[in-house]
């Protein structure tokens, strides 16, 4: 099997739609932040996710839902996550972009959001 070209590093970019459009999937090993924007944007757009079970990443990313979750710092279980998703057929990859975006609808609105930051600054006072 020819394994050249078989993942593609962008870079970076200040307009990041076109890319996760054209993806399949989207791939996050990160040590640890806070709720990743390129994870809450990849969702937004009903795709499927790996990313590292670390906060921030395991608010977005349900295991087994909208994507799969590998273990911190394990590049072996990062592999392994990655080699699940691609023999995913295209239905249940799909429905796993479907959750992602109705997860984030449902949890991640901007209104959903505000009403949090403001009934906190509210409990503060």
């Amino acid at each position: 099997m020819d394994r050249k070209n078989q993942v593609e590093y962008l870079g970076t970019t200040e307009d990041v739609k076109s890319y996760i459009a054209g993806a399949d999937c989207i791939v996050l090993p990160s040590y640890r932040e806070g709720t990743p924007k390129s994870l809450l944007e990849a969702a937004s757009m009903a795709k499927p996710i790996v990313a590292t079970d670390v906060p921030g990443c395991n608010n977005v990313v349900k295991d087994g839902k909208n994507g799969y979750l590998c273990k911190l710092k394990d590049s072996a279980d990062l592999a392994l996550k990655m080699k699940m998703m691609h023999r995913l057929a295209p239905e249940p990859r799909a429905a796993m972009g479907a959750y992602s975006r109705e997860f984030i609808l449902q949890n991640f609105d901007e209104h959903i959001v505000i009403d949090k930051y403001l009934t906190t600054i509210k409990s503060i006072n």
